[in-house]
């Protein structure tokens, strides 16, 4: 009959595979750490590491304005305006919006009263006279 061979494993410490990854990582990754390194010594010499280190410990006073403000419904309504002007936005073409060819000549008056004139344009108008209006109601009501 045969004898079983005795087989011990070795112990394994995590800590010294961790350890050997971290001695090697300055290796590995000189040019990451390099940039790494001069990143945060920007962000030290702008004051950023000093405004975030501020908003850490103050958190709680952060949080608190900005849970206030998000319970008034003029929060509610701004972000809803906020989405629709984004749907308006991203509905435009963007070559409408890509300046002229300067060698263009800019259109006349007539031309711009036609385009006033057009179905667009006046549905353009009046989105935009309601928005003014909105504005001026507004304004009238603080």
């Amino acid at each position: 009959m045969a004898n079983p061979i005795a087989f011990e494993p070795k112990p394994v410490d995590p800590r010294f595979e961790l350890q050997r990854r971290l001695d090697a990582a300055p290796l590995q990754h000189a040019e990451a750490l390099l940039v790494a390194y001069d990143l945060l010594e920007e962000a030290h010499n702008q004051g950023l590491l000093d405004l975030l280190h501020g908003a850490v410990g103050s958190r709680d006073a952060i949080l608190g304005k900005i849970a206030a403000y998000a319970k008034q419904p003029v929060s509610t309504t701004a972000i809803r305006n906020l989405l629709a002007l984004g749907e308006l936005l991203g509905s435009i073409d963007p070559e409408l919006l890509q300046p002229a060819p300067p060698q263009q000549k800019p259109p006349s008056l007539w031309q711009i009263f036609r385009l006033f004139r057009s179905e667009d344009g006046r549905r353009g108008l009046g989105r935009l006279t309601a928005l003014l209006t909105a504005i001026g109601r507004t304004n009238k009501s603080q």
